[in-house]
């Protein structure tokens, strides 16, 4: 028998005494954990436990196993929300299959396992919508995933919502870019596994009386069409309004759960172009790719937030002036010319009444209502003015106490 195994696999090294020489149906249940909350398998798969760890265990045939083993690595390299795989066990005794082995995803679970459980509160459109959302990721990756259906994802809470992870790999393909027709397929392979799906809930009595599984599954090519058309469009408007617009397209992004890699602003006599490239960030990258330029420690969705006035800010710094900005230099610029000219307006009775990444964050949502109702840019300074004016002394006393509560925690 040959091990293979990704670094670092030190954790795992229990792994190794167990009986890999025996069909995996066949293993003492002793050796065994029950996970209630997994899905429903077409291979035998197992769950184990080493060093206070949960590994997930699949017999399948030698060249899918290479190949789920090779893209799974390459998904989590990438980012992308999928299990993260450590390892296959090949040229087992009697030309047995191999055995491939994944990290269980801590706090997952089934569709199946969410609306059975008495705290199921999770609709089939929140579902449906999580796993058209993983669909557009993949697509943007060049990822082609054959087989998208609720039992071939995991779904996991945070903070009140769902986030899918696709958890069988097997008939994932990898490309430079997918095509229309790649790209309709599955999300067709996807309407007919989801339809199915749901089908079979409702057959249990699980699905609630009011949904149609039929309804529902013809709903994905619409799910999925306006979402892609929402992550890759451009848009066009007038050149006075840019600003104010390159915010508001990067915060409904964001507010999607994107993040936007880069930023592309075409400007001509008729007005300007906005072109964004999506990518998708794993935890934290946002909070450290600020703190690279600017220096500033915040939180995650405030990194997010002040990333995207950044890279705004650049858009406007090239066009005025004719030439390309370099990130680190606009980081630079927008630190000195933007974000610590607001902190430092505040008035000293006011400080305290939020964290100063915070404050910063409300004067842009602030500007966008402004600038939404002049029908034009109105700026960062007139912004901040009124919202000085208006805004923050009248939720002094309760902001304080709140920004108090956030600072005892962290």
């Amino acid at each position: 028998m040959r091990f293979l195994f990704r670094p670092p696999a030190s954790e795992a090294g229990g792994l190794l005494t167990l009986p890999w020489a025996q069909p995996l149906e066949e293993w003492d249940e002793k050796l065994l954990l029950t996970v209630p909350q997994r899905g429903i398998s077409r291979h035998v798969v197992r769950f184990v436990a080493s060093e206070g760890r949960v590994y997930a265990l699949k017999e399948i045939a030698e060249s899918l196993a290479r190949h789920e083993y090779a893209v799974l690595g390459d998904l989590e390299g990438e980012g992308m929300p999928s299990v993260a795989v450590l390892g296959l066990c090949v040229d087992r005794p009697d030309d047995q299959q191999a055995i491939l082995v994944t990290r269980y995803l801590d706090h997952s679970m089934s569709y199946r396992y969410l609306f059975s459980s008495p705290r199921g509160e999770h609709s089939a459109e929140r579902l449906v919508d999580v796993l058209v959302e993983l669909l557009v990721r993949l697509h943007l990756s060049g990822t082609f995933w054959g087989d998208c259906s609720l039992s071939n994802t995991l779904f996991r809470l945070d903070a009140g919502n769902l986030a899918a992870y696709l958890v069988d790999a097997e008939t994932v393909e990898r490309h430079p870019q997918l095509s229309a027709g790649q790209r309709t397929y599955d999300v067709d392979l996807a309407r007919e596994r989801i339809g199915g799906e749901l089908m079979d809930l409702e057959a249990g009595g699980l699905l609630p009386s009011d949904i149609d599984p039929i309804e529902i599954a013809d709903s994905v090519p619409r799910r999925y069409a306006a979402l892609w058309d929402e992550v890759t469009r451009e848009e066009f408007f007038q050149l006075d309004e840019q600003r104010y617009r390159v915010a508001e397209r990067l915060r409904r992004l964001n507010d999607l759960g994107f993040d936007v890699d880069e930023v592309e602003l075409v400007t001509s006599d008729s007005g300007a172009r906005l072109r964004v490239d999506i990518r998708v960030a794993e935890i934290g990258q946002s909070r450290r790719e600020l703190f690279k330029l600017t220096g500033l420690e915040v939180q995650e969705g405030q990194a997010r937030r002040l990333l995207n006035d950044l890279r705004s800010f650049r858009a406007y710094l090239e066009q005025r002036d004719g030439a390309p900005v370099p990130e680190t230099t606009a980081g630079h610029l927008w630190r000195n010319e933007v974000y610590d000219p607001v902190v430092a307006a505040v008035p000293p009775d006011l400080l305290g009444v939020l964290a100063p990444a915070e404050l910063f964050h409300e004067v842009l949502v602030h500007r966008w209502f402004l600038s939404e109702n002049a029908g034009r840019d109105v700026g960062t300074t007139a912004a901040l003015r009124s919202y000085l004016a208006t805004v923050l002394p009248g939720q002094e006393a309760s902001d304080r106490d709140s920004a108090l509560g956030d600072d005892d925690f962290g």
